[in-house]
C-alpha cells in the first residue's frame, strides 16, 4: 500500500474532493483524520472508510480559525504522534459570473481572503510539526481559474493564482526541512458538482448563456480538453495518494495539471 503507516489530515474532508482523497488515503493504508464544518458529511465519509476496514477520525474544525486548527492538530498528534500528509480541500461559496462593472469590492475580495487565510492557517500548523519530523507533504488545491480568459472569474481567478504561487513559495521555504508541497489543479469534475460549492458558480455561468450546466460543461470539454473529457473524481484522489507517497519523493513545488488538457502549462 502506498501510504501504509502514514498519518493524513484532510481539511474539507466532507466535501467531494476531500472525501474522495480521504477514502483513497485510507485504502492505501493511512490513518486518516478528516476535519470540516459539517458533521453529517464527515460521518458519511467516515462510514465509507470504516466499512472498508480503514482507520478514521472525524472532527468539526473551522479552517478559517487558527485556534480551531491548532486544537485539532494537537488531537491528531496525541492520537498518532505525527502528521505526514495534509490536504486543504475546503470549499466556500463565492460569487462568480459577474463582470467587473457588476462586481463589488467585497465579492471580489471574499474568495481571495478566505481561501488564502485557510491555506495559510492549515499549512503553518502542519508545517511546524513536519519541520520537527524532517518530513511531510502538504497538498493544496487550485483550478484553471488562474488561466481563465473569459469574464466573470476575476475574484476566483486571482485566488487560484495566489494559491499556486503560495504553494511554490512554500515548497521553496520548506524544502530544506524535508517537507514537500504540491498543488493539485483539476478542472471541473461533473460528478463532484452536486456536492460542491462550485455548482452555484456553474449555474450562474450557464444561466447567463441560456443553457444547462450539463450542456455548458459538455461543450467546454468537447472544444477545449485534449482528452475530450473532464477529469474523474477518482483520478484526482488517486493522484493525491501517489504524490503524497514516498514514490513521489523527488517531487516538490509543481502545479499538477489534472485537467485532461483543458489548460496546458
Amino acid at each position: 500500500m502506498l501510504l501504509e503507516g502514514k498519518t493524513a489530515v484532510v481539511y474539507g474532508g466532507g466535501g467531494a474532493i476531500g472525501g474522495a482523497a480521504a477514502r483513497t488515503f485510507a485504502r492505501e493504508g493511512a490513518r486518516v483524520f478528516i476535519a470540516g464544518k459539517t458533521l453529517s458529511k464527515l460521518q458519511e465519509v467516515a462510514a465509507d472508510i470504516e466499512r472498508k476496514g480503514g482507520v478514521v477520525d472525524i472532527a468539526e474544525v473551522d479552517a478559517l480559525d487558527a485556534s480551531s486548527v491548532d486544537r485539532h492538530l494537537e488531537h491528531v498528534l496525541a492520537a498518532a504522534g505525527r502528521v505526514d500528509i495534509a490536504l486543504n480541500a475546503i470549499g466556500m461559496f463565492h460569487v462568480q459570473g459577474a463582470p467587473l462593472a457588476e462586481l463589488s469590492l467585497e465579492d471580489f475580495l471574499f474568495p481571495v481572503t478566505a481561501y488564502m487565510k485557510s491555506n495559510f492557517i492549515t499549512a503553518k500548523a502542519v508545517a511546524l510539526q513536519m519541520i520537527q519530523q524532517g518530513s511531510g507533504v502538504i497538498l493544496t488545491l487550485s483550478t484553471p481559474g488562474a488561466r481563465a480568459t473569459g469574464p466573470g472569474v476575476l475574484g476566483f481567478g486571482v485566488t487560484c493564482g495566489a494559491i499556486e504561487t503560495f504553494s511554490r513559495l512554500l515548497a521553496a521555504e520548506l524544502g530544506s526541512s524535508g517537507v514537500r508541497v504540491v498543488c493539485l489543479r483539476p478542472d471541473a469534475i461533473p460528478e463532484a458538482l452536486p456536492a460542491s460549492h462550485a455548482q452555484a458558480v456553474f449555474e450562474g455561468f450557464a444561466n447567463r448563456a441560456g443553457v444547462t450546466v450539463e450542456t455548458m460543461l459538455d461543450d467546454w470539454v468537447r472544444k477545449g480538453a485534449l482528452l475530450q473529457r473532464p477529469p474523474k473524481l477518482a483520478e484526482v484522489a488517486e493522484f493525491a495518494a501517489f504524490v503524497a507517497s514516498d514514490r513521489a519523493g523527488a517531487m516538490t513545488g509543481p502545479i499538477a495539471n489534472l485537467t485532461c488538457g483543458s489548460v496546458l502549462d
